[in-house]
């Protein structure tokens, strides 16, 4: 026996001029309306100010609080003039292997507290915030660098060396000699954000099986001997 199907209600068709408010919305007036091809430019421009947003404070930050505490206790190497050129004071001296050792040291030191700070404030923040936490700390590891050898010791060698006059001990500039030291900062700042969003980070709830894609109900026993 055929069930007869009911006729369709177009009362509120008619009382809206002929148009159906329930039906559903043509392709074009969807995407005009927010949806469609318009949600993934939202989405990543979302993204993108979110790393940005993330990034500038930290390079800023740690760039002017590492340059600075580099340059306050890194060691110095000792030069002397003997009139004619310019040698060191201690030919044994490892003061350049000191300053690379204190940048790493400081760095790894700021980049774990700057990776706990990030997670505290941008809790749910996701992939946005982890890429701009990294590009933040490595813009903020060279500028740090930047900043010691241009607040320490001139980089004129000659001129200061004439300055202080021969046999007068003077101190050489900040530099890096293992440019690696650089990632310091920024593995530490992952690793500490790492460590806080695994002990801290948000945890999704259970989900119920019938919730997941492409779940069906067990069949009862014996259904199938039918």
């Amino acid at each position: 026996m055929t069930v007869p199907q009911p006729a369709p209600d177009n009362s509120s068709a008619a009382a809206n001029g002929g148009h159906d408010p329930w039906a559903p919305k043509p392709a074009a007036e969807a995407d005009s309306a927010g949806g469609g091809a318009a949600a993934p430019g939202r989405h990543w421009g979302r993204e993108i100010r979110e790393a940005v947003l993330v990034a500038l404070p930290v390079a800023a930050v740690t760039g002017v609080l590492l340059g600075l505490l580099w340059l306050w206790r890194a060691p110095r190497v000792p030069l002397i003039s003997d009139g004619e050129a310019v040698l060191l004071a201690n030919s044994e001296g490892q003061q350049a292997i000191g300053a690379d050792g204190a940048f790493l040291l400081f760095g790894l030191a700021i980049g774990v507290v700057t990776g706990a700070v990030v997670f505290v404030l941008r809790r749910r923040g996701g992939v946005a915030v982890v890429l701009g936490l990294t590009a933040g700390a490595l813009l903020g590891s060279w500028l740090a660098w930047r900043l010691g050898v241009w607040l320490g010791p001139t980089e004129d060698i000659a001129a200061h060396a004439e300055s202080v006059g021969a046999g007068v001990p003077f101190e050489a500039p900040l530099e890096l000699g293992a440019r690696g030291v650089l990632l310091g900062l920024p593995f530490a700042a992952l690793l500490g954000h790492l460590v806080c969003t695994t002990a801290w980070g948000p945890v999704d709830p259970p989900r119920h099986p019938a919730e997941l894609p492409n779940w069906r109900e067990p069949a009862a026993p014996g259904a199938g001997d039918e």
